[in-house]
């Protein structure tokens, strides 16, 4: 080889080296770029406390930290670990919560080290309605105070059950870091700063965000480099991107036919996972048609759930009991259940004034795993003479016409923290009610259980609570507020030689937590 050759061989190498993928360029058959496909047009909002939606928590997840934290894997309230703080007390009566952080954590982005005033403006930002989705989980506390670098504590105006929920490492109990978030403003939610394991680095609209690896992650530098997490709307384009390789990880149909297909595909694994979504039908009781108790009647008798479990298979659905999700703390199952009876239902509309039905324009996300059971629940009402005519629009769009009330029907399919208190409060107390200063999720306008819901939040005695949310269901299902259809299992796949480093039972981000022991074999 002449030297001309081989300065022209060299080169040419370092050329492809410098346009490989961080962390591609390491020793032969490491990877250490995980790509990860999710069902959705483009991002909403990373802004922890602002966002709700399946995209974006699965992504937030890596980005952020609570005080404490759900063991990864598991959604077990018993399993609940330090993460941020290392350890805390609680008063006898519970109204005093004392946090001990860790020392040395560091923001993501030379932003300093994370310390008590970060946490402090963190609880106060997600219990303000200008600033938080989840204003409304944090009201009964009463102070959240500093006093020293490395101690949080926090004063309740009454005990609750569940505080710890509130400062784990969902919704409201992300922590930000202060002076990154000052700092950016209304940017914050499309530029980040955290403490997690990995770092946003770069937001492609309609394409992708790309993470890197935080070097200086609290738990150790992680082993992946880098993440790219992409958009991809199309069932059928995300399964042939995993199916050839280029993506690693992939969200999933919540149906049974997508499970065994893709269990088919050469080195996939297939997880089926909880928290189970609820998907119900949220009724305006304050709709000019919906307002008569009749019509709702009329609506819950057409919905049949044993179809709707048979359209998405029995591996990944099952019937729903209640308003509140099987499983959680509270959840009663002795509700009353309206059960699906074509002639009733055709009967009560008589009877309300709509012999010959209705016809009634809502608005739907355009997300796969949902439109479908919309169009079930249509073709279902339409049996009984009522024509929805559905306005489908993209999924972050949807979220925020729904919170605009812009919908008499909304669907909505939701998991939150497996206990009662947080379901009930968010879909159905009066605080919570859409369009107004303290909105969160109460599409239905529905206030029949504020007293109970409020009394067994500081019910310290268990089977007290658990009769109050108990009689809160009965309430509202009585009214018929909302009509619970199914629930609908997590699905996702990832090839076999990816290791999460934990065992996948269980995320309530709804999306598997990819942490600093995350890395291929």
């Amino acid at each position: 080889m002449t030297m001309r050759t081989l300065t022209t061989a060299l080169l040419a190498g370092a050329a492809l080296l410098a346009a490989a993928p961080l962390g591609e360029a390491k020793a032969q058959g490491q990877k250490t770029v995980l790509n990860y496909g999710m069902a959705s047009k483009d991002m909403g909002r990373l802004d922890p406390h602002l966002t709700a939606t399946t995209p974006d928590k699965a992504l937030l997840q890596m980005i952020f930290n609570g005080l404490v934290r759900f063991k990864p894997g598991s959604l077990s309230l018993e399993q609940m670990e330090p993460d941020l703080a290392e350890k805390w007390t609680r008063s006898a009566d519970g109204k005093e919560w004392v946090f001990m952080l860790r020392k040395g954590v560091q923001c993501h982005r030379g932003y300093g080290e994370l310390t008590s005033d970060d946490v402090v403006y963190s609880l106060k930002r997600a219990s303000d309605t200008k600033t938080s989705s989840f204003a409304s989980d944090y009201k009964d506390i009463d102070k959240v105070e500093a006093p020293d670098k490395y101690t949080v504590k926090i004063t309740l105006k009454s005990a609750i059950p569940s505080l710890l929920l509130f400062v784990a490492n969902l919704h409201g109990g992300n922590i930000v870091c202060k002076k990154a978030a000052v700092e950016a403003g209304e940017n914050f939610k499309v530029k980040p700063i955290g403490t997690g394991p990995f770092m946003f680095e770069e937001y492609k609209p309609q394409q992708s965000v790309t993470l890197v690896a935080n070097k200086q992650y609290f738990r150790g530098a992680p082993k992946l480099e880098r993440i790219v997490y992409r958009y991809i709307e199309s069932d059928a384009s995300r399964d042939l991107a995993f199916a050839s390789g280029e993506l690693d990880l992939v969200y999933g149909r919540q149906d049974e036919t997508w499970v065994e297909r893709t269990k088919k595909v050469k080195d996939a694994v297939v997880a089926v996972i909880e928290p189970a979504e609820l998907s119900s039908i949220y009724l305006n009781t304050k709709h000019e048609i919906l307002k008569d108790i009749r019509v709702r009647k009329a609506i819950a008798h057409a919905i049949d759930r044993k179809a709707m479990v048979q359209l998405k298979g029995a591996s990944t659905a099952r019937e729903a009991r209640s308003i509140v999700p099987i499983g959680y703390l509270g959840q009663a199952d002795d509700v009353p259940l309206l059960p699906f009876d074509l002639e009733k239902s055709k009967a009560l509309l008589k009877e309300a004034g709509h012999p010959n039905g209705f016809t009634l324009k809502i608005i739907h996300t355009n997300l796969s795993g949902m439109l479908p059971t919309m169009q079930a629940w249509q073709a279902m009402l339409k049996k009984v003479g009522i024509n929805l005519e559905i306005d489908v629009v993209e999924h972050a769009t949807f979220h925020a016409q729904i919170r605009k009330d812009l919908s008499p029907i909304v669907h909505y399919a939701a998991a939150r923290p497996p206990v009662a208190d947080i379901y009930l409060t968010q879909f159905f107390h009066s605080r919570s009610q859409v369009n107004t200063p303290t909105a969160v999720t109460n599409f239905t306008h529905c206030n029949q259980a504020d007293a109970e819901i409020d009394a067994a939040r500081s019910e310290p005695d268990p089977a007290k609570a658990k009769a109050l949310w108990r009689t809160a269901q009965i309430k509202l299902m009585e009214n018929v507020c909302a009509v619970p259809s199914h629930e609908q299992l997590q699905t996702f796949a990832y090839k076999s030689n990816l290791v999460f480093g934990y065992d996948l039972k269980g995320s309530l981000s709804l999306g598997p937590p990819i942490l600093e022991t995350t890395h291929f074999k």
